[in-house]
């Protein structure tokens, strides 16, 4: 098992220093969905959600919250982002409880020291919570699935892709 950084030899929660650390081109993406109603979502396609246009919204949200990771995640590190790009798309297949949805796929990239998976992460977060809160008057409902990493690049560790035994 691989030791737990973020924690120094006596037990206390430390920031990793990574000053020894190469830079290189680091990117993750991370995806999420978030469950709704088919007449939210139609509601949604439609541009009949009070609030505004809440795709576009979600979109500046999550490239808001990668810029703002460090501010919210204690030992995550100041990084400086090359890029973040979010893509939201329609599930329009039912689920079990017969609700439909929107998925987000979050990518942070950087040149640095240290990953940006905490960075994709964080924007896939706030691209369903934007969403949520700016649909939350007529569907209470909502529900936010399966936010997880998809796949990291760079770095001493290389690739890693979900579902891809290393």
């Amino acid at each position: 098992m691989d030791k737990l950084t973020h924690f120094s030899d006596a037990g206390r929660a430390r920031m990793v220093d990574v000053s020894e650390k190469s830079s290189t081109q680091r990117v993750a993406i991370a995806s999420g969905v978030l469950r709704m109603q088919i007449a939210t979502l139609e509601r949604i396609r439609t541009g009949q959600i009070a609030k505004g246009d809440v795709l576009t919204v979600a979109d500046v949200g999550a490239v808001m919250a990668a810029k703002r990771t460090p501010d919210i995640i204690p030992m995550c590190h100041s990084i400086a982002l090359s890029g973040v790009e979010v893509e939201l798309s329609e599930i329009l297949e039912p689920d079990a409880e017969g609700c439909v949805g929107i998925r987000v796929m979050t990518t942070a990239s950087c040149v640095g020291q240290t990953g940006v998976e905490m960075e994709a992460l964080c924007a896939a977060n706030v691209a369903l919570l934007t969403i949520y809160d700016m649909c939350k008057a007529i569907d209470r409902g909502m529900r936010i699935e399966c936010v997880q990493l998809e796949e990291k690049r760079g770095g001493k560790s290389g690739v890693w892709k979900r579902g891809v035994a290393k």
